[in-house]
């Protein structure tokens, strides 16, 4: 007799126990979605998010700030005597007016002077010597940035008056509005938008007449509006008022706010300004709902990472591993190692440490499953509640693992370079580099996973033991080789979804329970063993969940969610998509 599920059950039979054992394990769900601290955080007071909030972004910058402090580059190695940021230490306080009001350097120079003076950073000592003084008290010599232990008994931190930090933040808009590079133009513009009070309109005139790219004349002319709409007469303002319109920017609409405030308002002006209020706000409110979908979507695609593996182990197998969500969290401390590991030994290739983290985390995740799958699953086949318990099992040893090798608190992955920033689409929407780069690795991760199904001969032997096992194994094919390789397969991929969580999300020892019982959900809605139904659903799922956390916050959306999916599951009980088979229960 086979040791593996017989099939010999009625359909109605089959049908029944499969219908309940979901809404078991959905109202199991439910409780731990209720019970869970990672959705109980969201019932903490404001101010204590707030400060939280706070908190972690000043430690995740002050780590930014140590990295770029400790960790040369070849450019930095040789001393340069004619660093334009150290004469500007040396210099006195005519000299350093002068140098910001014609900076000598480069674009990039300057924004490395408005960083290191933003993060108190900078220090000057021994007659003018610089030096750089980072969050850990750690002492480095400017520009070579080596660590010293020799501290000169002046040391004293380069600050600023308010009349050289203003010179500051115009020398750098100046700087910027002469470069070539659009971008660096645009930034020049927010600049200067933001210092509006102390903006000189012969500037802003002179620019815009000089512009070539489209994007940054249009901004250049609305600021050229803003400063006609603060100081021109009626006539003028409601010139302005008509290029103002066309504005989606906060700034504009607080500005427009404040002349519908004041007494004794021209009917005309008044008029225009309602009119400009209400295209503004709506502008608003359709680019924040385009963020809001992009939140959705890049979330989304987050679900679709952690479930893909879980549709494939589970489609197959009949087999629900709860050490999923650990294969996930291996996946994202294999990215750490490796982050590491070019630190220490590829300094000059830190930024390129990303690419090497995505095999080494399909891999090292890969292996574990598959040893997971030989010693422990495999016995178990067949016996769903046995298989859930070891799996359970499994994932909290190696939860322990984690914490003994690792440490319980989290661990930092920092963004690399070319994924940090975000592109602008206008004053009100931004799209962050990292999100918009999860989503394309998930939809090439999507197709390669595709194509390995449908058009590869180890696909064809997945597809035919996931619908047939019986008549598999009587043509010849190895099921129980590739049950292992499979599992390997579904591993492989939670560690891929480790490896792109590093960079939107904390690494710790619980990473993997955020995601495991949004990845079942994702799987039982989307179909058993269903990739395309994984896909649907994650969308689904992702998208409704961002909308509802708008109106009725985090922990309520999640309640929602699940008894929405366990109102579908007693509808529809094999998902969007069925599997399809002779065989199939």
């Amino acid at each position: 007799m086979s040791r593996y599920y017989s099939y010999s059950k009625s359909d109605a039979q089959a049908n029944y126990s499969y219908k309940t054992f979901i809404i078991a394990l959905l109202s199991l769900a439910l409780f731990i979605a209720i019970a869970s601290p990672a959705y109980a955080e969201d019932t903490i007071s404001s101010n204590t998010v707030a400060a939280t909030a706070n908190a972690a972004n000043n430690e995740t910058l002050l780590a930014q700030n140590e990295k770029s402090l400790t960790t040369p580059t070849p450019a930095n190695l040789a001393i340069n005597k004619e660093d334009d940021i150290e004469k500007f230490v040396a210099a006195d306080f005519s000299e350093r007016q002068t140098m910001l009001n014609q900076w000598p350097g480069s674009v990039e120079s300057l924004d490395t002077l408005v960083e290191l003076i933003k993060n108190d950073e900078l220090y000057q000592g021994n007659g003018g010597q610089t030096y750089l003084l980072n969050s850990e008290d750690e002492l480095f010599t400017y520009p070579a940035k080596q660590l010293t232990t020799e501290w000169p008994s002046d040391l004293a931190q380069v600050t600023l008056t308010n009349a050289l930090r203003s010179a500051l933040v115009f020398g750098q808009a100046k700087v910027k509005l002469a470069s070539n590079d659009p971008t660096q133009r645009m930034q020049a513009v927010a600049i200067l938008a933001d210092n509006i009070e102390q903006l000189d309109p012969a500037l802003i005139s002179a620019a815009a007449t000089n512009e070539e790219d489209v994007d940054v004349k249009a901004a250049l002319n609305t600021l050229q509006a803003r400063i006609d709409f603060r100081d021109g007469d009626v006539a003028k303002q409601i010139a302005a008022l008509t290029v103002l319109a066309n504005s989606d920017s906060p700034q504009v609409l607080v500005d427009v706010k404040n002349a519908l405030a004041a007494d004794d308002i021209d009917p005309v002006l008044q008029s225009a300004l309602l009119d400009a209020e209400d295209s503004i706000e709506q502008r608003i409110t359709i680019s924040t709902w385009i963020g809001h979908l992009f939140t959705g979507l890049s979330t989304a695609s987050i679900l679709l990472l952690a479930a893909l593996g879980l549709a494939i182990t589970f489609g197959l197998l009949g087999v629900i591993n709860m050490a999923h969500g650990e294969l996930i969290m291996i996946g994202a401390y294999s990215t750490y190692v490796v982050q590491n590991l070019f630190q220490a030994y590829f300094p000059s290739m830190t930024g390129w440490y990303l690419v090497a983290a995505i095999p080494v985390a399909f891999l090292v995740s890969a292996i574990i499953g598959m040893v997971i799958e030989r010693i422990i699953i495999r016995p178990l086949y067949g016996r769903e509640l046995e298989t859930l318990l070891a799996t359970f099992g499994v994932s909290l040893i190696l939860m322990q693992l984690v914490r003994m090798i690792f440490g319980a608190q989290n661990v930092e992955v920092s963004n690399v370079e070319w994924l940090s920033g975000a592109y602008q689409v206008s004053s009100s929407l931004v799209l962050p580099f990292n999100r918009i780069a999860i989503i394309g690795f998930t939809i090439i991760i999507l197709m390669l996973l595709v194509y390995l199904l449908n058009k590869t001969r180890f696909g064809l032997f997945v597809r035919a033991v996931t619908q047939n096992r019986q008549m598999a194994r009587a043509v010849g094919i190895s099921s129980a080789r590739i049950d292992m390789l499979a599992f390997g397969l579904g591993s492989g991929l939670a560690g891929l979804a480790g490896c792109a969580l590093a960079q939107v999300g904390n690494v710790g020892p619980d990473l993997g329970q955020t995601y495991i019982i949004d990845a079942f959900l994702v799987v039982v809605v989307g179909g058993v063993g269903q990739v395309w139904g994984a896909v649907l659903a994650s969308l689904g799922l992702g998208i409704s969940g961002t909308v509802l956390e708008i109106g009725i916050g985090a922990v309520m959306a999640k309640i929602v969610l699940l008894v929405l999916v366990i109102l579908f599951i007693q509808k529809r009980p094999q998902g969007l998509f069925a599997l399809k088979g002779r065989f199939v229960d």
